[in-house]
């Protein structure tokens, strides 16, 4: 076999029966025989690598793209309304008014965060953030979903330190705010732990930019950090198969990140879009400069040629190969006109930013790359970036899925004392899931640049635009896997609908989604099936609410334990989680509505129905170890209603405290209202139902029935709060009052619970497990 850098095109033609390690690529024995097919010959090494990167699942959704097709063909043009630029492109944009643009995008680094978590952690906020700059928009904020094993575990405490470490080192370096997201313990996630982040950018309708390679004669410029071997196949070929501690081609080194190059790129690029001195810009991410060249060139309208040997290299040992597959971070890629290109490399030596110009935009439809004289790549940019395998994967639901539903958790016996509702009480606002996050979140800077206007622990981050008007907008991202067990159809649309009511909560309108789709092997059948269930339930609900989906990611592969249990088994992939991010807008942050009170005498007003619906809870989860029955009933025409009415309870300035309810129910809700200003409150269950019938005080204060929400409300506004539900036939149902210093609900005998001791609860579980 020849050596990389010998392996022309010439050669392959040749030397057609040469060997080559395309399976240690992660490439099938048909997807092998496909490129062959397409180049008339086999592939050159270089040629390999591209196409190895270019057609994993984690680059070309190849087991997903049939099914994510939906949210294409379901987006009605009342979900276009507000859509400047849809799936398909780096990010999502969104018209929120005034000529302002907000674009937003969420994305996974899963599997390289649990072989290196800083890393792997502070990368992927890097990733997400060069996305949204690609676009022509400055990041004003990033977000997280972090999703660890059980807390108990040996192994946890290194992941989750990595993890918090790189987001918040990477975010806080780049002066970025992080502004809201979730924390996690669950066994499905032991060995996949799921590191999603979120970025929002802002910018004028003007300022929007796509990336594509047009024009014959146009410059290919490379810059930002040099080309090195960190990360070869990292997330891309990582984040494509199952992990497996066995095979060593499965843990290639890890991206490392460098977030003040970062910071430096940010300014650098925004000034080139300002000067009017590129033709577009992709960031360099999973797959490197294989992946920017094919598909820069695939979107354009002719092809492009390369010369390798121009590319700025850390490490001068790396082969042809080598270099197309590095995901080396903090890399952009510009198409510059010959005209423009003094001025684009003016303004790149400004902001001491190395640069390359590594080849030029042709006419020839190809995509072409040479290596110090040698023709390495010759192939159709389409059939590397667009056009690779697309896959119906077998999918059934799973033979343990009705057995997992008939075991229903409303069968499990509740507090039958006041005594025994205090302990349960105390044991599920004292739970790792629902604990206070404030040792992860208070490594973040929430408030950095000024512009925001609520961050964590509120139901939605929000972020000041226009400081001028208060235009802002509101974001919130939520998941629940192990709802999506139960029912992955349903689950999905219950992380949509909790993502929605958050940002109405606090008084937005909510206009557009992103989404993370963590799934198992999608050659698992009943992964599968739950990918294909998720989408199709994500889809469905996105038609009902009129919001459009604008981008996201899916990561599958999450299925460390098969290898263990067995295909087919429960416990094979992990809780499957869509993480789903709803973007509003807010006329005016100073409207803004917190999620707990700061002031004594207070109405309570509970909006929506509460339902005997305890299964897949938080209380089934803490106090019976508990999984089984069906998730929540969804009513998105609810939670559409329960919406309208925050968002003109709000603007008529009658809400002083807004929280949903969610997961842990009603007292999760109470408990985070009054320890967020320390301010008590007393309520009665007496009333609480669904408009039929009375629900028991178990299920009042534990039930997590959705399109709920707490108010807190002046007196003098309750009748108007109350009329303005009425008018949406949302019920609405005043049951207390804020004041005092512990919370005290009467529930048959009344149970009264002391603040500090509802504080040692909750705040002390992170840290005396991890600090």
């Amino acid at each position: 076999m020849t050596t990389p850098a010998a392996d022309t095109v010439e050669n392959a033609a040749a030397t057609p029966d040469a060997e080559q390690p395309y399976r240690e690529l992660g490439l099938k024995d048909d997807e092998y025989a496909r490129i062959r097919e397409i180049l008339g010959r086999r592939p050159t090494n270089a040629e390999l690598a591209m196409y190895s990167v270019m057609w994993s699942e984690h680059c070309s959704y190849k087991s997903s793209k049939m099914h994510l097709a939906q949210f294409g063909e379901k987006t009605t043009d009342e979900m276009r309304e507000h859509l400047l630029v849809g799936i398909g492109e780096n990010a999502g944009v969104v018209d929120i008014g005034d000529g302002w643009a907000v674009t937003f995008k969420v994305e996974s680094h899963n599997h390289p965060s649990y072989v290196e978590p800083y890393q792997g952690a502070a990368t992927g906020v890097g990733g997400i953030v060069r996305d949204i700059i690609s676009m022509g928009a400055r990041p004003v904020a990033v977000m997280d979903q972090l999703r660890f094993g059980a807390i108990d575990h040996p192994d946890t405490a290194r992941v989750v330190h990595g993890v918090v470490s790189g987001v918040g080192g990477y975010g806080n370096s780049l002066g970025l705010p992080n502004i809201g997201g979730e924390t996690e313990f669950d066994a499905s996630y032991q060995r996949n732990p799921l590191v999603n982040a979120l970025c929002v950018g802002v910018l004028r309708h003007d300022d929007i930019h796509l990336a594509n390679a047009s024009g014959a004669g146009n410059k290919v410029v490379l810059f930002g950090a040099r080309t090195g071997g960190d990360g070869i196949g990292g997330a891309s070929i990582l984040a494509s198969e199952t992990f497996d501690d066995d095979k060593p081609s499965k843990r290639p080194s890890v991206q490392v990140g460098d977030p003040f190059m970062e910071k430096v790129l940010i300014e650098c690029c925004l000034e080139l879009f300002a000067a009017g001195v590129v033709e577009g810009i992709q960031d360099l991410g999973a797959a490197g400069i294989s992946c920017a060249t094919s598909e820069l060139a695939s979107n354009g309208d002719g092809g492009m040629h390369v010369d390798l040997e121009n590319v700025l290299l850390r490490d001068p040992s790396l082969t042809a190969g080598e270099i197309l597959m590095s995901e080396s971070q903090e890399r952009m890629m510009a198409v510059v006109t010959p005209e423009a290109l003094e001025a684009f490399l003016a303004i790149t030596t400004k902001w001491d930013v190395e640069t390359a110009v590594i080849g030029e935009v042709t006419g020839t439809g190809r995509l072409t790359i040479d290596h110090h004289g040698h023709r390495i790549v010759d192939v159709d940019p389409r059939t590397v970036a667009h056009d690779g395998p697309v896959y119906d994967r077998p999918h059934a639901k799973p033979a343990w899925q009705d057995d997992l539903n008939a075991d229903a958790a409303e069968a499990l016996p509740r507090a039958g004392t006041g005594e025994e509702l205090r302990d349960q009480i105390l044991a599920v606002v004292g739970s790792p899931n629902l604990a206070s996050k404030s040792w992860v979140t208070d490594q973040y800077d929430r408030y950095v640049q000024g512009n925001t206007a609520l961050a964590q622990p509120d139901d939605a981050g929000v972020i000041r635009v226009d400081e001028e008007t208060g235009l802002g907008v509101a974001i919130a991202t939520d998941a629940n896997g192990r709802f999506s067990k139960l029912d992955p159809y349903a689950g999905a649309q219950l992380a949509l609908a909790e993502a929605y009511r958050n940002v109405a909560t606090v008084g937005a309108r909510p206009l557009a989604v992103t989404d993370c789709l963590n799934i198992g092997s999608p050659e698992d059948p009943d992964a599968m099936w739950q990918l294909v269930q998720t989408i199709t339930g994500l889809a469905d609900a996105c038609v009902e609410l009129g919001v459009p989906v604008t981008g996201g990611n899916v990561s599958l592969y999450n299925s460390t334990l098969a290898g263990e249990v067995g295909v087919g088994h429960i416990d094979a992939s992990i809780n499957p989680t869509p993480v789903i991010g709803v973007l509003g807008v807010l006329d005016d942050v100073a409207r803004v509505v917190p999620s707990g009170w700061h002031e004594e005498g207070l109405e309570l007003v509970l909006l929506g129905i509460t339902r005997e619906e305890l299964s897949g809870s938080a209380w089934a989860g803490v106090v019976h170890g508990h999984l089984g029955g069906r998730p929540p009933a969804v009513d998105l025409g609810a939670e559409r209603a329960l919406a309208q009415v925050l968002a003109e309870a709000s603007r008529q300035g009658r809400l002083v405290a807004s929280h949903d309810l969610s997961t842990g129910g009603l007292v999760q809700t109470l408990v985070d209202g009054v320890l967020r200003f320390g301010v008590g409150a007393s309520v009665s269950l007496g009333a609480i139902g669904d408009g039929e019938r009375v629900v028991d005080s178990a299920t009042a204060l534990f039930s997590e029935s959705g399109g709920r929400v707490l108010l807190a409300v002046r007196r003098e506004d309750v009748e108007h709060v109350s009329a303005l539900a009425a008018e949406h036939d949302v019920p609405a149902l005043r049951i207390g009052t804020t004041g005092g210093g512990s919370l005290r609900i009467e529930a048959g005998a009344a149970v009264e619970i002391d603040l500090d001791d509802l504080r040692e609860a909750s705040e002390g579980v992170l840290p005396a497990r991890f600090a």
